[in-house]
C-alpha cells in the first residue's frame, strides 16, 4: 500500500486539504482503486510515469490521496455484482497548497486537466479546511447584515423584477417600478437577461428607479430598494459597479454562473452594496448526470464562499425539474453554520405566489426572499394590487393564523388564490 497516494480522512481532514467527493460509474470488470489513483496523481503532479522533477517531497506535499471507495449499493462479495455496471461515491483529498484561494484553478484541479487523466466524474460536494477558508470572505451582509439593511425584522423580503426582461428603455421600466414599488415591496431586480444594451445602461436605470422608489416612499413610507444586474465581461465590471454606484444603487446583481465564481469574488471584494447572485445558467454546472457538479455545490456552497449576500434558488414548483432533496441542499449550504463564512440569504424563485408562501416559509424558514414575478405583474388589479396579495399572505402566514379562513379577508390575496390556488 503506498501510504502517499492513500490516507485516512481522519488524517487529512484538520490539514490543508480540500476533499472532493465524486459519483462514478464504471463497467464492473474495471478497477475502482486504480481509477481513483488514477485521478487522484493526474489532477496534482500529473503523470504516473517516473519522469525528472517528481521528488518524494513533491509526492508528499503536492499529490493527491484517495480517502475513500464506496460502491451504490455495497457490494462486499463478488457473488453480490449482478450488475455490468457499478456506482461509485469516492473521495479523493487535494493539496490546498496547488491552488490556493484561486476558485478557477481549484474548480479546474478538482474537474478538469486534460482526458488522458481526469475521468468522467459528478462533483457532488467539496470539504474545506478552515484554514483553506480563511482565504474567503464570503458574504458581506449575511442574514441579519441584509435585514439591517432592508429595514425588515422577521419576515421574509419580497423581490420583484422588471418584466418585460429586455427592451425597455430606463424612463419606460420606471414606470413599472413606481407602479410595483407603491404596493410596498421590499427589492425590486433587474431581470438576468438584462445587462448593459445600448438603450438602457445601468446608471441611467439607477437614476430613474430611485426617482420612482422616491415617488413610491412618498406615497407609501416603504423604501424599495434597487439592486441593479451588472453582469458584463470582467474587464468591463469594476467600470460598471462604480458608475451604478455613483448613480446610487442600492444593490448589485450578477450572473455568477456565467462570468464565473472569481469574477463574483472579485466584485464582493470591491463593493460595500449587498451582491444578489444570480444561478441563471448554472444548468451547464449541474444538469449532467456524468460529469460536472451537484446543484447544492454550484449554486449553494461555491456561490456563498464568493460573496453572495443573497443568492437566487430554484424550486420544485415552478415547472423546472429539480429535485425536492436538491433545492433543500442548496437551501442547506447557504444557511447552515460553515467555520466564519458568514449565511447567505436565499432568493426563491419560480412558482412564487401567494397561495404557496406558507410553504416555502415552512421549508425553508421566514429568513429568505420571495422572488415573486407573474404573480406581481399579472394581478388582475395590477403590480401594486400583486404586491399587497403577496405582503397579506407573508403576514398570515408570519401571524400563524389559518391560511385560507384568513386570506378570504383581503380582496388582493383572495383574487390570486383563485388564480393561481394555494397549497399547504
Amino acid at each position: 500500500m503506498d501510504t502517499v497516494l492513500y490516507a485516512l480522512q481522519e488524517t487529512v481532514q484538520k490539514q490543508n486539504y480540500v476533499i472532493a467527493t465524486y459519483h462514478i460509474s464504471l463497467p464492473k470488470e474495471v478497477d475502482v482503486v486504480k481509477k481513483a489513483a488514477t485521478l487522484a496523481v493526474g489532477q496534482t503532479i500529473g503523470t504516473w510515469i517516473p519522469i525528472p522533477g517528481i521528488t518524494d517531497e513533491i509526492r508528499e506535499k503536492n499529490m493527491g490521496k484517495v480517502i475513500s471507495i464506496f460502491d451504490v449499493p455495497s457490494l462486499d462479495l463478488s457473488t453480490q455484482v449482478e450488475k455490468d455496471q457499478i456506482d461509485y461515491i469516492m473521495k479523493i483529498a487535494y493539496p490546498a497548497v496547488n491552488f490556493g484561494n484561486d476558485l478557477p484553478l481549484m474548480i479546474t484541479s478538482l474537474l478538469g486537466n486534460d482526458a488522458s487523466t481526469s475521468a468522467q466524474v459528478k462533483l457532488l460536494d467539496i470539504d474545506f479546511p478552515e484554514e483553506y477558508l480563511t482565504n474567503f470572505s464570503g458574504p458581506r451582509y449575511g442574514i441579519e447584515g441584509l435585514r439591517k439593511y432592508m429595514g425588515v425584522e422577521k419576515r421574509p423580503l419580497l423581490l420583484n423584477m422588471i418584466k418585460p426582461c429586455t427592451g425597455l428603455r430606463p424612463a419606460e421600466a420606471a414606470r413599472i417600478f413606481y407602479e410595483t414599488a407603491r404596493g410596498g415591496v421590499d427589492m425590486i431586480k433587474d431581470d438576468e437577461l438584462m445587462g448593459n444594451p445600448s438603450y438602457s445602461r445601468p446608471e441611467e436605470r439607477v437614476q430613474e428607479f430611485k426617482a420612482a422608489a422616491k415617488a413610491a416612499y412618498e406615497e407609501t413610507g416603504i423604501r424599495t430598494r434597487y439592486f441593479v444586474n451588472v453582469t458584463c465581461g470582467v474587464a468591463d465590471l469594476l467600470d460598471n459597479v462604480k458608475r451604478v454606484e455613483e448613480a446610487g444603487a442600492d444593490g448589485l446583481m450578477i450572473n455568477f454562473a456565467t462570468v464565473g465564481y472569481s469574477v463574483l469574488k472579485m466584485l464582493s471584494e470591491n463593493t460595500t452594496l449587498p451582491i444578489l447572485g444570480h444561478s441563471a445558467g448554472s444548468g451547464m454546472y449541474y444538469e449532467g448526470t456524468m460529469n460536472g457538479m451537484s446543484s447544492p455545490l454550484a449554486v449553494g456552497k461555491l456561490a456563498r464562499i464568493a460573496g453572495a449576500d443573497i443568492v437566487m434558488v430554484n424550486t420544485p414548483y415552478g415547472g423546472y425539474p429539480l429535485t425536492h432533496q436538491k433545492y433543500m441542499q442548496t437551501v442547506s449550504q447557504l444557511v447552515l453554520p460553515l467555520y466564519s463564512i458568514k449565511d447567505a440569504v436565499p432568493s426563491i424563485g419560480g412558482g412564487v405566489h401567494p397561495g404557496m408562501v406558507e410553504k416555502y416559509v415552512s421549508e425553508c424558514g421566514p429568513d429568505i426572499v420571495l422572488a415573486s414575478g407573474g404573480a406581481i405583474a399579472g394581478h388582475p388589479g395590477g403590480a401594486a394590487a400583486g404586491v399587497r396579495a403577496m405582503r397579506q399572505a407573508i403576514d398570515i402566514v408570519m401571524r400563524g393564523e389559518d391560511f385560507e379562513k384568513a386570506a378570504a379577508e383581503y380582496e388582493e390575496l383572495s383574487e390570486a388564490i383563485r388564480l393561481w390556488g394555494y397549497r399547504r
